[in-house]
């Protein structure tokens, strides 16, 4: 399996990916008070989302990838 057929894969399924969820979160620990010995930290859930255009866009690129690299082997 060549790089191409690889980068193919990988576009097609995180477009398919970003589709079905529509995004991502994750956990961003901060420092929001330090005074001595004692600190507070914070946990902050953020949440990224995928534009629909991108992930159509990824499906897209991906299936072209697949055939064009399939045609040149």
């Amino acid at each position: 399996m060549n790089a191409t057929r690889i980068a193919a894969i990988v576009l097609l399924v995180a477009g398919v990916l970003g589709l079905a969820y529509g995004g991502f979160s994750y956990t961003k620990d901060s420092t929001a008070l330090k005074l001595g010995p004692v600190e507070l930290q914070v946990k902050e859930k953020e949440r990224v989302n995928v534009p629909v255009w991108a992930g159509i866009g990824a499906i897209v690129v991906g299936g072209l990838l697949l055939v064009v690299g399939g045609r040149r082997s």
